[in-house]
């Protein structure tokens, strides 16, 4: 149920944090590829320009990186002063539309690609990295202070560049969350070990955020419920890292996601795996490698509306934070529920992928149907730079 007496609307105004939103429906971060040069592109601005267009209360642009080897790839954005001018005029554009606009700000730590950085990547522990075919390295206490200081700069600079928010990327086998990983982190330092060791990074970098930012912006946190991977990091952890965080005071509100980037990303979509059109995107020997043993690692997972409320109703029950339920919200039904089970907000991606103007439509219609068929065509376009048009 919800918590007090009356169900709010989606399409009401909502406070996050020191933020009021037009509504409660948020666009979820979904890399887009278009950041050329590490850096702000036209073709980014239109994209979340629409997304505002169409009704969402606020878009979140995908992995803002902390630092040059926190990047998946060596053209994704990442925070520094060269930035700014393009991450101006993209908040501009939305601000324009009406809608918020937020930066997700990441490490991607073991899931970032060394070999296109020209940085190694960093890990919990030391380990063979599948995007770049080399070895990781493992992070130093130096490299975990320099990181978490760096989120706080980020999150100083996605103010100066005007953003209402910042989400901090606590998911999918990213730094911190591998370091919340038994299966990543097999470390036997301060970092290692018992949850509240492997939980520092997570809860260390919230903080720094926190103390740069005070409440001059909204603060969010991406979660993992679950990896999704045997001897990884689970449900009954992640409550108890949710509890602290919540203690802690560092966030405005946690969305829930589920999933590794690095060992079991199906999980987190649901939906078809498209392995040929997954090869195709990429160049060799990774095309040959995902042609022949992509299978084990997209595995396909069955497809259902709103299909992690499940999960997200243990949180719910366990938490007076506010949280953002996504996954498989397409339809105003489930928008209600979401509300009528005491979620505040819901975050959409792959059917504002396919409709940028869903929300509105959905607004002025609560009939309206989503045409996304969670084919998943649309996740190997982001490494060419496109957006799937047909999905």
């Amino acid at each position: 149920m919800a918590h007090g007496s009356v169900v709010p609307d989606v399409f009401e105004p909502a406070r996050l944090g020191p933020l009021t939103l037009r509504n409660r429906v948020i666009k979820a971060a979904t890399f887009e590829g278009m950041t050329k040069g590490a850096v702000v592109t036209d073709e980014l601005i239109e994209f979340h320009r629409r997304h505002a267009a169409g009704g969402v209360g606020m878009t979140t642009v995908a992995y803002c990186a902390v630092a040059p080897e926190g990047r998946t790839e060596r053209h994704q954005l990442w925070m520094r002063p060269e930035a700014l001018p393009g991450l101006r005029r993209l908040t501009d554009a939305v601000h324009a539309e009406g809608a918020a606009i937020s930066a997700q700000l990441g490490h991607a730590g073991p899931v970032a690609n060394g070999r296109s950085n020209g940085v190694p990547s960093l890990a919990p522990s030391a380990g063979f990295n599948p995007q770049s075919l080399q070895f990781n390295r493992r992070a130093t206490r130096a490299d975990i202070e320099r990181i978490t200081t760096a989120y706080g700069d980020a999150a100083l600079l996605a103010i100066e560049a005007g953003f209402d928010a910042v989400e901090i990327h606590l998911g999918h086998n990213y730094l911190a969350s591998s370091f919340l990983s038994p299966k990543l982190n097999r470390r036997r330092d301060a970092y290692g070990g018992s949850l509240a060791n492997r939980a520092k990074v997570a809860l260390g970098i919230a903080r720094a955020v926190r103390d740069a930012v005070g409440d001059r912006i909204a603060v969010l946190a991406k979660f993992n419920m679950d990896d999704g991977v045997p001897g990884g990091f689970w449900l009954d952890e992640s409550l108890q890292v949710a509890r602290w965080l919540e203690r802690d005071g560092g966030v405005d509100a946690l969305e829930l996601t589920v999933g590794s980037s690095l060992l079991n990303p199906m999980y987190l979509f649901r939906g078809d795996a498209p392995l040929r059109e997954f090869a195709g995107a990429f160049p060799q020997p990774q095309r040959l490698g995902i042609a022949l043993v992509g299978g084990r690692f997209l595995r396909s997972c069955p497809y259902q509306e709103a299909f992690l409320l499940d999960s997200a109703r243990q949180f719910r029950a366990a938490l007076k934070l506010p949280l953002v339920l996504l996954g498989g919200i397409t339809e105003r039904a489930t928008m209600d529920r979401a509300m009528a089970e005491g979620f505040e907000f819901v975050a959409m991606a792959r059917a504002l992928l396919r409709e940028p103007d869903l929300v509105d439509r959905i607004r002025k219609d609560p009939a309206t149907r989503s045409l996304c068929i969670h084919c998943n065509k649309c996740m190997p376009t982001i490494f060419r730079g496109t957006h799937c048009v047909l999905a």
